[in-house]
């Protein structure tokens, strides 16, 4: 194997536009953060806990549809234009299956908010949110399936300006319903709901007003002659993305459940963490994006049954994820003062978070090479092996070390936060090991094959 200048420039290519449409929908979750902060701690407090709680829903769901890319992208590569349909519009079955689940949440959160002990008013603001993005995410759905479509196929682009207008969408409503303009009642972060409510739906329309005008995807002939549900179909897309749906769990609850686990070591702690991990998840877009790149890439020459080229590309993928890795690590270390001071200036809080993030410089690699290895997993459509070996690098093995480093005595001090930033960077490292053996034996088996 070797690599190809031509392959990383394709994948590139394809992941530069999903990067710049990762960063946006992120600075999405910015805006509603300093929008409802302006309002009272109250209503921030209430968004993050009703965040915390329906976002690893809504990521796991979009994780289950991500499949999808893989498949069409195995199709777009055997030229296989009727498995295309077939699978979009069992998708499309998919997805009113899951929104219907998404509506039996808010018949639960009520039992989970009051078990956080917060504030009457600050459950109630967490509950409406809830109630109002549970209409939108039909729409954010629909929207994931139509993405992942013109991405499998190759058309990354459409998405970063799609992702521009939900980001415009956003501020004017956020402004509108968390505020109280043009007539509407001042909703504080609840508005927020309603916000991502239309969000979702204007994303979804205009991927859909896309589809139709597109003179390389033609999408008119992607719902003609609607076929009626196939439960084998549905079945297969779900087991093939239910291990990417689960992954992406394993990873939000593990950042998710940090700040639970280190809240009695003080405001001082958590702040720190909080930082790390905020400026760790921008960083973590570039490598997610290639993952995406390569998960496309993988796909098409599959489908094509090119297993020459295709060594080469999953070679090329590797190096170029390492080199990612090195210039984050190198950007990170650079720059971790003036962007650490721009969320605090308190001075131990900022030492502190400084300190973690030079932590994360050490994983860039071993994360850059383990979203690399899965993204080659989804192109072959073998995912299987990502669940397990995400819950064992990430939860039995880096959490566990990550909690006996920071709050026990059993090996060191207790180290705090640092200690659980430890134990992620040897979950990763051991999740990048497993993932590319596991490529590795897929290869092997498609030669024998």
């Amino acid at each position: 194997m070797k690599f190809s200048l031509w392959e990383a420039k394709r994948l590139l290519q394809l992941a530069l536009p999903v990067f710049f449409a990762q960063i946006i929908l992120v600075l999405m979750s910015v805006v509603d953060t300093m929008m409802a902060g302006q309002v009272s701690a109250n209503d921030l407090a209430a968004l993050s806990i009703a965040t915390g709680v329906l976002n690893p829903v809504i990521f796991s769901l979009q994780g289950i549809l991500l499949a999808l890319t893989s498949v069409v992208a195995h199709c777009h590569g055997a030229k296989d234009t009727k498995g295309i349909k077939h699978y979009f519009q069992q998708s499309l079955f998919l997805v009113a299956i899951l929104s219907a689940l998404v509506f039996l949440l808010p018949l639960i959160t009520p039992y989970i908010f009051s078990k956080l002990g917060a504030k009457a008013e600050i459950i109630n603001t967490s509950q409406a949110y809830i109630e109002y993005v549970k209409w939108g995410v039909l729409g954010f759905l629909v929207f994931n399936v139509y993405r992942n479509v013109s991405e499998g196929i190759g058309l990354t682009k459409v998405t970063f300006y799609i992702s521009i207008i939900g980001l415009l969408v956003n501020i004017v409503a956020n402004y509108i319903f968390i505020y109280g303009k043009l007539g509407m009642p001042a909703m504080g972060a609840a508005g927020c709901g309603v916000a991502t409510s239309l969000v979702a739906c204007a994303m979804a329309l205009s991927q859909i007003i896309y589809s139709f005008n597109s003179k390389k995807l033609k999408g008119h002939w992607l719902v003609s002659r609607f076929e009626k549900p196939n439960l084998k179909s549905m079945f297969y897309l779900t087991k093939l993305g239910f291990p990417i749906s689960m992954a992406t769990f394993f990873e939000v609850t593990l950042f998710a459940c940090i700040p639970l686990f280190i809240a009695d070591l003080g405001a001082i702690m958590v702040s720190g963490h909080q930082i790390a991990a905020s400026v760790t998840a921008v960083l973590f877009m570039m490598p997610l994006s290639l993952s995406m790149a390569i998960a496309i890439r993988i796909g098409n020459l599959s489908g094509q049954q090119a297993y020459t080229q295709l060594k080469t590309a999953i070679f090329t993928s590797f190096c170029l994820a390492a080199m990612i890795a090195f210039f984050v690590a190198l950007v990170t270390f650079i720059f971790r003062e003036p962007v650490t001071y721009l969320y605090t200036q308190n001075e131990q809080v900022a030492q502190l978070a400084m300190g973690i993030i030079i932590l994360a410089c050490f994983y860039q690699l071993p994360d850059a090479l383990q979203v690399a290895a899965s993204g080659v997993l989804r192109g072959l459509k073998h995912t299987q092996p990502i669940m397990g070996i995400t819950f064992v690098s990430y939860w039995l093995i880096g959490f566990a070390l990550g909690y006996v480093l920071a709050k026990t005595n059993w090996l060191v001090a207790p180290m705090g936060a640092k200690g659980f930033w430890i134990g992620i960077i040897l979950g990763l490292s051991v999740a990048a090991c497993l993932l590319l053996l596991s490529v590795r034996s897929r290869l092997a088996k498609m030669v024998t094959d």
